[in-house]
């Protein structure tokens, strides 16, 4: 078990395999894309896999899958199928934006891995071309109400982005009226690559149940889990639920229970901290188990207590792109 130094026990691993994505949504890089990082630095499936069991065998028993857009890596289903069968791996879960996610829904599903975060800021069509900057929302449509109405636990994250698209955040809540679906409001957040900098946000978590309050005065509070960073409600009538993300005003962070490792090895104890070690050349030396495990207690024993900590201690960490650094 992973206790941190303020006796958090971290057990959720959120994995990056890739930097790389298709889309180039414009709060998370600049048009024309970052430095993407070259393959010779990225983790190898197998060194995935061994990089997995390690943390499986330190108590991590949640993985999340992330990218960038983790299906952009042609290998990461052999990936997928080993952790399927990796003995005190309980939960695997990917985030993905949906566009290249249909070839492979039959074999998640046959690998039991069914719960899918699916990215989509807008449910109509012009807002979500703007925001990506890609002609795919039909296939990001498709997919998801597949992924859906097949069975698998879905929830859509939108970022709410000032003056963008939260007009459409009643017309994305009315998926949950007819499908059994979560859909998640996220604040905004200024890992952009340095293409936008700010200190606060309009569309914070009160103003955006506020939002819905006006439309849907009668929606009620879920029970969540502690370590949940969603705050879940549901409208009378409707088959779906409804939650919001403070992932700006972090007030979630007493009960964190989550650790990220990017595509090129560095462990980030907290989004709004710096990498405090990286692992891909550990993995690449000799005794790797052994140091890689040194090194995940190590960072483990110094995360900042919040995520304002965090900033307070880097300051240069908005500089970061959400896609570099695990989504």
């Amino acid at each position: 078990m992973l206790i941190d130094n303020h006796n958090r026990t971290v057990n959720y691993l959120r994995l990056a395999v890739t930097d790389r994505c298709n889309l180039r949504c414009n709060y998370c890089m600049p048009e024309e894309g970052i430095n993407f990082a070259k393959n010779d630095k990225l983790f190898t499936i197998d060194e995935l896999v061994k990089l997995s069991e390690i943390m499986v065998s330190q108590g991590i028993d949640k993985i999340r899958i992330t990218g960038g857009e983790p299906f952009v890596r042609k290998d990461l289903m052999v990936l997928l199928r080993k952790m399927a069968h990796m003995e005190g791996l309980n939960d695997i879960s990917v985030t993905t934006n949906a566009t290249l996610i249909g070839p492979h829904i039959d074999e998640l599903k046959g690998l039991g891995i069914k719960n899918i975060n699916v990215s989509m800021d807008a449910i109509n069509r012009e807002t979500f071309e703007r925001i990506t900057r890609r002609n795919q929302y039909d296939v990001v449509y498709n997919n998801m109400i597949r992924l859906i109405t097949e069975g698998f636990n879905v929830r859509i994250n939108f970022i709410a982005l000032d003056g963008q698209n939260t007009e459409d955040i009643i017309p994305m809540l009315e998926l949950t009226k007819h499908y059994n679906v979560s859909v998640r409001f996220l604040e905004e957040m200024p890992f952009n690559g340095g293409s936008k900098e700010f200190q606060t946000i309009k569309w914070d978590f009160k103003a955006i149940l506020e939002h819905i309050r006006e439309v849907h005065p009668t929606y009620y509070k879920l029970e969540s889990p502690r370590t949940s960073t969603s705050i879940n409600y549901k409208i009378p009538g409707f088959k779906g639920t409804f939650g919001v993300i403070p992932s700006f005003s972090r007030t979630f962070c007493g009960s964190c229970n989550r650790l990220r490792i990017s595509a090129t090895g560095d462990v980030i104890t907290c989004l709004y901290a710096k990498a405090s070690t990286n692992l891909r050349d550990i993995m690449r030396a000799h005794d790797a188990e052994e140091n890689i495990t040194s090194a995940i207690l190590k960072a483990v024993d110094s995360r900042s207590k919040t995520g304002f900590e965090a900033q307070e201690k880097y300051a240069d960490v908005f500089s970061n792109s959400m896609t570099s650094i695990g989504g």
